[in-house]
């Protein structure tokens, strides 16, 4: 990185933790893992401790639960 890029343009790299997250890398942002869309680090509120990865929305996270564990859509 050079002097003139900053944090701002860069993917962050992110360990997810219960409830919070340690940023490893500094970055703005990080990716969605099930749309690849950029979600900035102050908007990030949904993400998997056990597969470590960042979600758009609930409704991305709820996609890529039942995707990982297709039993869930049988239960009723």
């Amino acid at each position: 990185m050079n002097r003139f890029e900053g944090p701002g343009s860069r993917e962050a790299r992110i360990r997810y933790l219960d409830g919070d997250f340690q940023v490893l890398t500094p970055g703005a942002f990080v990716r969605c893992a099930v749309t690849g869309e950029a979600i900035p680090l102050e908007e990030l509120k949904y993400w998997s401790v056990a597969r470590q990865e960042a979600y758009l929305n609930a409704e991305t996270s709820l996609v890529r639960e039942l995707e990982m564990n297709p039993e869930l859509r049988r239960r009723g």
